[in-house]
């Protein structure tokens, strides 16, 4: 009896994890909309195939491998993601992309279109939070203060280099997004967790720091998206003619003497 209890206390820690990970992720309102605006940054024939399968590939994203949610849950309290995680990520990726050049045109692309729910993981700073974790009822308002606020945030391309990248530089550009994510989620807990109570979202606007996180967030993740979908794509030699354009967005030039 006393050789077991070890091993159900870590049953209870695992299963505590992997539940933190489920509850503490983009609410499926706000990752639908993630999905529908990566859409816009691809191939008008990529964006079309996917938008078809919308439904099947919404349902599958809600179905991740339990295994893969607690090895994610594992490192992302460490803040690097581990040689066993990756393999699973880059399996969980390639298996679309084989789909697709066998031939299996369909089941790929809502299997491609389902791998929105890993960049969206990984670029979140609630999940990237560390060790520390949130408070109880901070990633509940840090979502919600996200959801009534998007009307305000502009969709802009965050790293636009990343839209090129290859399949085999996918690892990279995951642990990448975990690093810029981790450094936002101190913003969220310092000003969502104030004098020991959880800061209502309905008391923050778009001069809170939490804003320019939720912006930036919110971008990451289209854009990473959009990322991982094209690397893919392009793997299976997919179209990728009729590229959409994106519009230079130049800050206002400060008059003489203004200090920025």
């Amino acid at each position: 009896m006393t050789a077991a209890r070890p091993a159900r206390c870590l049953a209870a820690v695992l299963v505590v994890l992997l539940a933190a990970t489920e509850a503490a992720a983009w609410p499926a309102p706000l990752l639908d909309r993630l999905v529908r605006d990566a859409r816009r940054l691809v191939p008008a024939s990529l964006h079309r195939l996917l938008a078809e399968r919308e439904e099947p590939s919404f349902e599958q994203m809600r179905r991740v491998p339990p295994e893969l949610g607690l090895l994610l849950a594992r490192d992302l309290q460490s803040g690097r993601l581990k040689p066993p995680t990756l393999a699973a990520l880059v399996a969980q990726a390639e298996a679309p992309a084989e789909m697709l050049r066998d031939g299996r045109v369909s089941e790929g692309l809502v299997r491609l279109g389902a791998l929105a729910w890993l960049p969206a993981h990984l670029s979140d700073p609630v999940l990237a939070g560390g060790a520390e974790g949130f408070p109880s009822g901070v990633a509940r308002e840090y979502y919600a203060f996200v959801e009534s606020n998007l009307s305000k945030i502009p969709v802009v391309l965050e790293d636009g280099a990343s839209l090129e990248l290859a399949s085999d530089e996918l690892p990279a550009h995951w642990q990448a997004l975990v690093d810029r994510s981790r450094a936002q989620a101190a913003v969220i807990r310092s000003e969502m967790y104030v004098r020991g109570r959880v800061v209502d979202h309905r008391s923050l606007d778009y001069r809170s720091p939490v804003f320019a996180v939720a912006s930036l967030s919110y971008s990451r993740t289209v854009t990473a998206i959009a990322a991982t979908w094209l690397a893919l794509w392009r793997e299976a030699n997919g179209d990728l003619t009729r590229r959409p354009t994106t519009r230079p967005v130049v800050p206002p030039q400060l008059s003489p003497g203004v200090q920025p």
